[in-house]
């Protein structure tokens, strides 16, 4: 209603880069994140790619004093990355590690050991319920030929049923993090879809920034300018979602992005630019109930999509199964032929060992340590053909019940 009283909430949110000894001048640009956040004040900082506890440790007791509440996501081999700092009290939180995340095998990407994750943090401001989610998707690397889009379309999925499953106690919900998704790429529009979340970029009512809203942009001295060689103004794969529930209005009044080296420095912050939005939340009269936000008929559509490319990922996961399963059987007919020739010369049934007895030795370990890799990666397609089996299953049933509406 016009008299009631507007709450304004500014957040940020940013992919710090903070990977300890890989990341450049980490420590220095850690500094100058908390340096900056202090001075501006603002209320939510939602943070992602601070893989040091040590980090998150320096910039909370730098920080205690303008945001008091805090919490860190441990997840994975070498943690989730991600964290939240608040003026206001955190309720609760509530952490969920997606199904899949890469292969552990492709060690010059690491996403497998991060532990990709959704965090949520409750908050009350003002009488007003907060469901504040933070969280960082799988990386696409090569956008030609995405070997990734699976995985990462299972973890949109699970990113808007989580939000959905657990934002229904909530007045506002708002998403902050890294997406690697294109604005127009189907995981978007899958998760904005099925969620109802608006992007504040395009509910903007003043934007100042990169053109397009961009955050990975070629001017960035930390950028590879390789991976954007087909898209020279850069690409924008850091968002501020949000929606309200129940009888409250949510309006983006302003976005900015960082354009660049920070204030009176020769770096910026990442090599990501940081996302600014400020958001103001007024009660209305009647409830609006929550809603999908996007006509069933066009959504369906989507959601199709999305499993039309979850059932290509899941055809070459079986592949990848098989292949390892085959591998682990000949691996392991070769250590029993082995194993019965070495039975056979003990036995006496033959003169003499057929082969140099340190080749001999040297195949047999050879083909044990094939037979224990081929039996790991089997078991991990089989988990992963589970996983995609799994989602697709869920989408065809969500895909009915939008089909079936009147």
């Amino acid at each position: 209603m016009e008299g009631e009283p507007t709450l304004r909430l500014r957040i940020f949110d940013l992919n710090c880069w903070a990977i300890r000894y890989l990341s450049k001048r980490r420590q220095e640009r850690v500094r100058l994140i908390g340096d900056t956040l202090r001075q501006e004040g603002f209320d939510l900082v939602l943070l992602q790619e601070v893989w040091s506890e040590q980090d998150y440790s320096d910039l909370k007791v730098k920080l205690a004093g303008c945001y008091p509440f805090s919490h860190y996501f441990r997840s994975g081999v070498i943690g989730s990355g991600l964290c939240v700092f608040s003026r206001f009290p955190i309720l609760d939180t509530l952490l969920y590690q997606y199904s899949l995340n890469g292969y552990p095998y492709m060690l010059q990407h690491g996403d497998w050991f991060c532990g990709k994750s959704v965090g949520l943090v409750i908050i009350k401001i003002s009488g007003i319920t907060f469901n504040v989610y933070v969280t960082h998707l799988h990386a696409e690397y090569c956008r030609e030929k995405d070997t990734y889009l699976p995985h990462r379309l299972v973890q949109a999925w699970e990113l808007a049923q989580f939000i959905r499953h657990t934002s229904k106690a909530a007045d506002v919900v708002l998403l902050g993090g890294d997406l690697n998704m294109h604005p127009e790429d189907v995981g978007i529009r899958l998760l904005r879809g099925w969620t109802g979340l608006r992007d504040a970029f395009a509910e903007a009512t003043h934007f100042e920034g990169c053109k397009n809203g961009c955050t990975l942009v070629p001017d960035n001295c930390f950028t590879d300018n390789s991976e954007l060689l087909p898209f020279p103004l850069g690409i924008r794969i850091d968002y501020i979602l949000y929606k309200a529930i129940s009888s409250f209005t949510v309006k983006c009044e302003e976005l900015k992005t960082t354009t660049g080296p920070a204030p009176g420095m020769d770096i910026p912050f990442s090599d990501h630019e940081a996302v600014m939005a400020t958001l103001h939340i007024q009660r209305q009269g009647q409830p609006v109930g929550a809603t999908l936000g996007t006509a069933d008929l066009a959504l369906a559509d989507v959601v199709t999509e999305a499993r039309t490319e979850v059932g290509v990922g899941l055809r070459a996961a079986q592949r990848q199964r098989y292949s390892s399963g085959r591998m682990a059987v000949l691996a392991l007919l070769l250590l029993l032929l082995q194993a019965a020739a070495a039975l056979g010369t003990l036995a006496g049934l033959g003169t003499e060992q057929p082969f140099p007895k340190l080749s001999f030795c040297l195949l047999a370990f050879l083909a044990l340590g094939v037979l224990v890799l081929a039996a790991a990666l089997h078991v991990f397609h089989t988990m992963e053909v589970k996983v995609l089996h799994g989602t697709e299953d869920q989408m065809w049933m969500a895909l009915r019940a939008l089909q079936e509406r009147p």
